[in-house]
């Protein structure tokens, strides 16, 4: 999506089609900054190769609630890569080394993860614990039936979704999961757009990239055009 001299590209972290997307584009654009939805701690992972891991005594940091959330979700994003044969967090990477090639600067706007997920610990309800039960298992039972919820039929984990179907799968954790939302993708675009918006003010006559998942892109631009942020 463009907005002034802004492009911002639309992801997902185990896609082919997402790790050529942003070569492309960076490469065309030639952009004086590219902005990626990480934070230090991950990006310095991310470039090392070593990957960031949560330990037992970061607990105390960001709760148990954030810890089993973090675990599980590292679980499943790597074993959906392996099954595409791509690393989670690729299309960062790629977004990284292409800003290098082209001598960008490179802008990490995303929240730090720990306060990410010490939020997360102190908001997920016992509710949103119960729909997250019932969700996986009828995803688990009804596979077939819970993908059409979202308008797929055949899902392709090598590209990224098709926006209509982005929009209703936010939709639906918005409604099933409202603190959820909140934590991992209201705030955190708000945050994203306030660091995109000072870069588009250092840098009014260059081109800027950002490369963030796909389910943040729309609201990005949104919040941007309002200037509520």
């Amino acid at each position: 999506m463009q907005y002034k001299n802004l492009t911002i590209i639309g992801t997902s972290h185990i896609s082919k089609q997402s790790v050529n997307e942003v070569k492309r584009v960076i490469s065309e654009k030639k952009p004086a900054v590219v902005a990626i939805e990480l934070d230090r701690n991950r990006y310095a992972g991310l470039v090392s190769g070593e990957e960031s891991r949560i330990t037992f005594s970061d607990i105390r940091h960001i709760g148990l609630k954030g810890y089993i959330f973090a675990l599980i979700g590292a679980y499943v994003e790597k074993k959906l890569g392996n099954i595409v044969n791509v690393k989670p967090g690729a299309d960062m990477l790629s977004a990284a080394q292409a800003a290098q090639e082209n001598n960008a600067r490179v802008a990490l706007i995303d929240q730090d993860i720990a306060i990410t997920l010490q939020k997360f610990s102190k908001r997920f309800t016992w509710r949103e614990k119960w729909n997250f039960f019932v969700d996986f298992v009828y995803s688990f039972l009804f596979r077939k039936k819970a993908m059409k919820r979202f308008g797929i039929s055949n899902l392709d984990l090598s590209k990224v979704p098709e926006k209509e179907v982005i929009r209703k799968m936010i939709g639906y954790v918005q409604m099933r999961y409202p603190n959820l939302y909140f934590v991992l993708i209201q705030e955190r675009n708000y945050i994203m757009a306030a660091r995109l918006h000072k870069i588009m003010e250092m840098y009014p006559e260059n081109e800027i990239v950002a490369v963030v998942g796909a389910g943040h892109e729309e609201e990005i631009v949104e919040l941007l055009k309002s200037k509520d942020i």
